[in-house]
């Protein structure tokens, strides 16, 4: 039953964590204050009392990925591979939600978290030898390119259902596979990386190895 008392009780932190699991599921687009409301037992007025609109609790779930970024405390190891544990927290705390890792893109410089994390990547950038123009640009476009891999990682990318998402794989599998081999040597070979990583953990450090790997080569080139 929906009361006065209940929507006074409401909580919005609860509120992101319903909205987080909603869009883990199903993706941004299925969270709706009336969903929401439903969940939580108040009128859908009652969430506009805590969020101006869905931007305002979707801006919201980004703080809450940025906020489980653990920064690793700075140390004598050289800046790139500093640099690289970064980034490796960065892709940790998205992992595990890689339907909404690109609603963190905006919140990097609206959050606390995200503030912190811009400053520790392009403070370590600027001991490489960068410029502060630079770094921004270069800082940018690397946690832009770790987003990317995470919202675009072959297994989450597929359906959640276990059967669905076997079958699925199978006939992505089999299309490769009937490529001319004489034509697609190489293609018809790696059918099965191709479609599916032989490792999650694989794909996502060679991911970070390489964005880490071109920041030192753009820095080398000049």
């Amino acid at each position: 039953m929906i009361t006065k008392e209940s929507a006074r009780r409401l909580d919005p932190e609860k509120v992101v964590d319903s909205a987080l699991a909603i869009a883990d599921d199903e993706g941004p687009a299925a969270v709706t204050f009336r969903r929401l409301a439903g969940q939580h037992e108040v009128t859908p007025m009652a969430l506009y009392r805590h969020f101006k609109d869905k931007d305002d609790l979707l801006a919201a779930l980004g703080d809450r990925l940025l906020a489980d970024v653990v920064l690793p405390e700075p140390t004598d190891e050289r800046w790139d591979k500093q640099l690289h544990k970064v980034l490796t927290a960065f892709v940790t705390a998205l992992r595990g939600h890689p339907r909404l890792a690109d609603l963190t893109l905006v919140r990097i410089l609206a959050s606390e978290p995200g503030l912190a994390m811009a400053e520790r990547t392009m403070e370590l950038l600027t001991e490489g030898g960068f410029s502060i123009d630079d770094a921004a640009e270069v800082g940018r476009q690397s946690l832009c390119s770790l987003i990317t891999l995470v919202t675009t990682d072959p297994i989450t990318r597929e359906v959640s259902d276990p059967v669905k998402r076997e079958d699925s794989l199978r006939m992505k599998r089999a299309a490769l596979g009937a490529l001319s081999p004489r034509k697609y040597p190489l293609i018809t070979a790696a059918a099965d990386t191709l479609i599916c990583p032989s490792s999650t953990d694989r794909y996502y450090t060679l991911g970070i190895d390489l964005v880490v790997a071109g920041v030192c080569g753009v820095l080398n080139k000049e």
